[in-house]
């Protein structure tokens, strides 16, 4: 390395192969040309011998307990760096040691590898430069000093915490085992008495802590008691299958409860406070996006034949409103399998959630060509078996059509469907319901790739996620901020591999449902490297739900 010192940044790439260190091997596969490039380009591994990092063979005994082990050296390795490294240093990306940050969901992750030799993590090392010239002392100690000490904390069993490992893997298997009791209960979701939803701040996912905290505590009316392995029994509130309403005054929690439940369709680590807040695996939040493209969604059920004459059974569009996004976003969900329902009155289009009389006397229904979900949301779930979770503080009129109604007061929940339906008796809406005809599912649609293609416009094949809920494939962009239960990069950047496996697949013979079910069933069985063929170690796990969000988010989609 030190006669490297000075060179052009390109000769770095000398420096690839396998070197034994005290108490690992670093693997330096690829080394990015340039100190600019992104993180992804590079490919460094850290392997440590199984036998010196203290974990024993049941720790990877079933899949779940593997992920999870997984996923706790990944935080392990993550807060070493935090703690160590010393960060960016020169140009570009010098200096920099890091693997994806985990966020609050226990993940499948590729930045750690287990097997019976070795545990694995796959991290970047921003090799030092100035300007594009090789910084070799600040490689040296970036490689002799910091990268020993960052593996010696994460990895060694001198330094592992036992039971701090066994707290988090049987987080991870109990609420798994809790979601595992939902359905033949009849249960879509469960919120664990003790939880702690709110967070500390919009963008900050860790939970709020202080003296005004409120703990979950479910209503008498609604508790319920679940098994989990380690925890033994596990009480909270259960919602029930069918139409549920959370209502309340603004700032009570309607929100934060139905976004604890959207993020629990996955695990979470320990400490988070919603360890034990689970919801069914194929819930999905849906929200308005205006501006999104649609293409030959059938939105037939919400959207008749528009003025200029297109039909809500095949709807295309470059440029969706509120409501004919939302109305996409849920035909799209059902599609692709979903079979709960979330919905926020803050981020949803009025139009779609509700009519009230007034307006249907001033606008008859001939002149409308929306029906409304309130229309709609008794049907899905007696029809479709499609349930529907609706946070509501504005329109007393889904009392008539709710099988459950929560009221929400200073983060409390109050189970109160007696009262809204005496006042649904003592006050009946005047309005009249507005559909044309019986549900239907909405119509399959087979793909054929459009708008997939992964050269950019420099000639070169570039699929990477920009961020948690942006996509690039070549030279396009996708869009995937109303995608709420895309969590983290790495899910994005899976996502984004996930679309450019799919585009060669998409021949105009497979539905959008069948393209899924393959893609994730191989996820299922030869894991998530299957995606990446450098092996990068920047991916993290997703559901058939959110590739199918990219997939309908696509400009020029082929259908």
């Amino acid at each position: 390395m030190r006669r490297l010192d000075g060179q052009d940044y390109a000769a770095y790439q000398s420096l690839r192969g396998r070197y034994a260190f005290a108490e690992f091997e670093l693997a330096i596969e690829r080394v990015p040309k340039d100190p600019y490039a992104p993180p992804g380009t590079g490919v460094f591994r850290v392997v440590a011998p199984r036998a010196s990092t203290g974990l024993t063979a049941a720790d990877s005994r079933g899949e779940r307990r593997a992920v999870a082990v997984r996923d706790h050296f990944a935080r392990r390795f993550a807060a070493a760096v935090r703690a160590i490294g010393a960060g960016r240093r020169g140009t570009g990306h010098s200096g920099v040691i890091a693997i994806p940050e985990p966020g609050p969901a226990v993940l499948d992750r590729t930045s750690v590898r287990l097997d019976e030799h070795a545990l694995e993590v796959r991290c970047f090392i921003g090799l030092p430069a100035r300007g594009r010239r090789i910084h070799a002392s600040s490689a040296e100690t970036m490689l002799f000093d910091e990268l020993p000490s960052i593996a010696h904390a994460a990895l060694a069993a001198d330094t592992l915490d036992r039971a701090g490992l066994d707290r988090h893997v049987h987080a991870v298997e109990d609420a798994h085992a809790l979601r595992d009791q939902l359905a033949p209960k009849g249960l879509v979701a469960f919120v664990a008495d003790g939880a702690v939803l709110p967070r500390a701040g919009g963008t900050d996912p860790a939970p709020l802590r202080g003296e005004g905290v409120v703990p979950f505590a479910a209503p008498e009316e609604l508790r319920t008691t679940l098994v989990a392995p380690h925890a033994g029994s596990v009480t909270g509130m259960g919602v029930r299958a069918g139409v549920t309403l959370l209502v309340g005054g603004g700032f009570h929690g309607k929100s934060t409860l139905l976004s604890a439940l959207a993020e629990g369709v996955y695990d979470h680590a320990l400490g988070d406070g919603r360890e034990r807040c689970v919801c069914v695996r194929e819930a999905m939040t849906v929200r308005a996006a205006p501006g999104r493209a649609i293409t030959a969604t059938d939105v037939s059920a919400f959207i008749g034949v528009l003025p200029d004459g297109r039909d809500g059974s095949a709807l295309t569009t470059p440029n969706a409103s509120g409501s004919t996004s939302q109305a996409a976003a849920v035909a799209e969900a059902i599609e692709a399998g979903a079979r709960v329902l979330l919905v926020d009155e803050d981020t949803s289009a009025t139009n779609f959630l509700v009519r009230d009389a007034r307006m249907q006397r001033l606008v008859p229904g001939r002149e409308e060509p929306i029906t409304v979900l309130l229309d709609r949301v008794r049907e899905l779930h007696d029809a479709l078996g499609v349930s529907t979770i609706l946070a509501m503080g504005g329109s007393g009129d889904y009392f008539e059509v709710a099988d459950h109604v929560i009221q929400l007061l200073d983060y409390r929940p109050h189970e109160v469907t007696a009262r809204a339906r005496e006042i649904a008796s003592e006050l009946p809406s005047a309005r009249v319901p507005e559909t044309r005809r019986p549900l239907a599912a909405p119509a399959e649609r087979t793909l054929v790739g459009g708008g997939l293609d992964p050269v950019n416009e420099h000639g070169h094949h570039s699929v990477r996620a920009l961020t948690a809920r942006r996509i690039a494939i070549g030279r396009g962009r996708i869009d995937l901020d109303d995608v709420e239960q895309i969590l983290e990069p790495a899910q994005a950047q899976a996502i984004a591999f996930a679309l450019k496996r799919l585009s060669r697949r998409l021949d105009g013979h497979r539905t959008l449902r069948s393209a899924l079910d393959t893609a994730t069933a191989e996820i299922a069985r030869d894991g998530l490297d299957v995606l990446d063929p450098i092996h990068g170690g920047g991916l993290a796990g997703f559901r058939g739900l959110e590739l199918a969000a990219a997939l309908n988010r696509v400009r020029e989609l082929g259908v």
